[in-house]
């Protein structure tokens, strides 16, 4: 009778289907030494499940993360650093420079180089313009295309009427 009891526990077990104190009579009778023989292979799980309750975790836990001072002093370095770099820049140069402030060289090489920018952007537009057009006969050419579709489809239309 206790046997039929484990075999239909176990088959209860296995669908995952059994309460805790079921489960605790499964583990009180694989750990017990009259254990059915084709029963012996659930004997090491339910002693590894009996083991695995009595381990505990011996070593502490460190609640709070170790901070050295070195890096809250190299974040508080590297605030400083960047505040100088934006502040004394502008303290110690407190005129707007104009383009007679420069050596002659540089005024002629600035004025050369915006010649040369405001060529650029001519041609630039100028190309866009060009690429217009293009765009503009592209859709010509589609809008050719669908009417010549349209004669063929007439063509094998015609073509049918006269074969009957």
């Amino acid at each position: 009778m206790v046997l039929n009891n484990i075999e239909k526990l176990l088959e209860k077990y296995n669908n995952a289907e059994t309460s805790l104190a079921e489960e605790a009579q499964l583990r009180a009778y694989f750990e017990s030494d009259d254990v059915a023989p084709h029963l012996e292979h659930y004997k090491p799980m339910f002693l590894y499940f009996s083991q695995s309750q009595q381990e505990q975790y011996t070593k502490d836990v460190p609640l709070k993360p170790k901070r050295t001072k070195l890096y809250q002093w190299i974040s508080v370095a590297a605030v400083a650093v960047l505040l100088l770099g934006f502040i004394v820049p502008r303290v110690w140069d407190n005129e707007p420079k104009t383009l007679a402030d420069y050596p002659p060289e540089e005024q002629q090489m600035y004025l050369e180089a915006k010649a040369a920018l405001a060529m650029l952007s001519d041609n630039f537009s100028d190309g866009t313009s060009s690429i217009n057009a293009l765009d503009l006969a592209s859709e010509n050419f589609n809008v050719g295309l669908n009417k010549a579709s349209h004669i063929t489809e007439f063509s094998e239309t015609t073509n049918k009427l006269l074969k009957n």
